[in-house]
């Protein structure tokens, strides 16, 4: 992410969520976030008046629609899109992350919840937004394929959720083994969703 797209408000909500996703919410700090982002840190007050738990949020909204814009990305590189293939590419992006990277990191959103959901409500709600900003282009792909509108959107949910547990038992275990199978596993049963053309 370069200066000279992104100014320093942006650059802070991205270094927040990359640094949650390898730290936690509670191990990131303000001033790691300036440093991380090239910020000066006298701008963390000017952006974020509501101090860290607004950065926490924005940045969970920021992984919600990166997320979310994944989906077409991941369409796009499908030769012919099917609801195995989409959950197949999303199990992919991780599954290469971490043979390629190690396990040091998962979903933002997922780290928040875990640690704030039951602190405040403001980033309980904001990763409950940021969940629904992914599941919209979810559901709508698989609509998109041939699902029927009214099984759609707890489809998404229930892709979404099984990649957010297979990520957890992958970095545990620290073996891309949960996100194969559950791309493997899960796959056939999103594709018999598909209505008869």
């Amino acid at each position: 992410m370069a200066e000279s797209e992104h100014g320093p408000r942006e650059r802070m909500v991205f270094s927040a969520a990359q640094l949650i996703r390898r730290e936690g919410v509670a191990a990131t700090g303000m001033r790691d976030v300036a440093a991380h982002a090239g910020a000066p840190r006298g701008s963390l007050q000017h952006y974020f008046p509501g101090g860290k738990e607004q950065l926490v949020n924005e940045a969970v909204g920021w992984a919600g629609r990166y997320a979310g814009k994944r989906v077409a990305r991941f369409l796009a590189g499908l030769d012919a899109p099917t609801p195995s293939g989409l959950f197949a590419a999303m199990a992919a992006q991780w599954t290469d992350e971490y043979r390629r990277d190690g396990f040091a990191a998962g979903c933002p959103v997922a780290a928040a919840t875990v640690e704030c959901a039951a602190a405040g409500a403001s980033t309980r709600e904001a990763a409950a937004a940021a969940f629904a900003t992914w599941r919209r282009p979810v559901a709508e792909a698989l609509t998109g394929m041939g699902v029927p509108a009214a099984r759609a959107d707890s489809l998404a949910t229930l892709m979404i959720s099984t990649l957010e547990g297979a990520i957890l038992m992958a970095r545990a275990e620290q073996d891309v083994r949960p996100l194969t199978t559950a791309a493997r596993e899960l796959g056939p049963l999103l594709d018999a969703a598909v209505a008869p053309s």
